[in-house]
């Protein structure tokens, strides 16, 4: 239930990979901003996310796959970031742009790979 509404949300899964460790995290929509404060939530990463979800530092790139719909597309600043970091590969995304929806079910999240 989310408090804020008082409406229940749907709650969906995706597992987390960092380092040696897995992780399924269940979520549900707006629980999180983004990826990248659900992911300093649940495992305390240091130095990631420098510019607080401003898609500029390139600190929170991550690994995924899996997204649905809206997810796959790169919007704000996060394609000139990843350029400017010449990272090409198209796995990789600033866990600062990926909203915590249902577009993110069932995805796979590498950190630190």
């Amino acid at each position: 239930m989310d408090l804020r509404t008082g409406t229940k949300q749907k709650l969906f899964f995706l597992t987390i990979k960092c380092l040696d460790e897995e992780k399924v995290i269940q979520t549900y929509t707006g629980e999180y901003r983004n990826l990248m404060v659900l992911l300093n939530e649940k495992f305390y990463l240091e130095d990631f996310g420098e510019c607080k979800g401003m898609g500029r530092c390139g600190t929170c790139v991550v690994r995924v796959s899996g997204l649905k719909n809206a997810a796959i597309s790169k919007e704000r600043n996060e394609a000139a970031t990843l350029d400017k970091m010449n990272i090409a590969e198209p796995g990789l995304r600033l866990a600062c742009q990926i909203l915590i929806n249902g577009d993110i079910e069932n995805a796979l999240v590498e950190i630190g790979f």
